[in-house]
């Protein structure tokens, strides 16, 4: 059952000041996508792998509703590299609305990946226009004892 719809979050570059809320967002969302695909035990924090895992090398924006960020998306032109929701805001288009930003941004060519089993993740972008090109096996970053599955999409203009 889909969760009310909120009104549409003010999508905005990322600030210092967001940090704390991007680590809550991450964490709690990230030990939700580990649930579905691999195992929370391979779970490490936004402060541990922000750095080691590019964040601050791509675009950052942050989508915000009455003044509290929701979510966050890293993205360059030919890529979307992290995308998050809280998970009070799952469901309620916050997602939808931050890839939707990242795809007005991209070129001709977009590919993003994600977990197999991560099926939140994946009906999304598969709503948007993503077609899986490949799946690939591999481990998790900074988890290599977790063998993991990642499916790889891409969307074409």
């Amino acid at each position: 059952m889909r969760a009310p719809s909120l009104p549409p979050p003010l999508i905005r570059p990322y600030l210092l000041s967001d940090w704390p809320r991007l680590c809550e967002i991450h964490d709690r969302a990230r030990l939700d996508e580990l649930r579905l695909s691999a195992d929370v035990a391979a779970f490490r924090s936004l402060a541990r792998t922000a750095h080691s895992e590019g964040l601050f090398l791509d675009r950052l924006d942050v989508a915000e509703i009455d003044g509290i960020v929701q979510g966050f998306v890293a993205y360059r032109r030919s890529s979307l590299n992290w995308l998050y929701v809280h998970p009070d805001g799952y469901r309620r288009g916050i997602g939808r609305s931050l890839l939707r930003h990242a795809i007005a941004f991209s070129g001709p060519l977009f590919r993003t990946q994600a977990l197999d089993g991560n099926e939140p993740a994946l009906s999304l972008y598969r709503s948007e226009g993503f077609v899986e090109i490949e799946r690939r096996p591999g481990r998790l970053a900074d988890s290599d004892e977790f063998p993991t599955m990642g499916v790889i999409l891409e969307r074409r203009r």
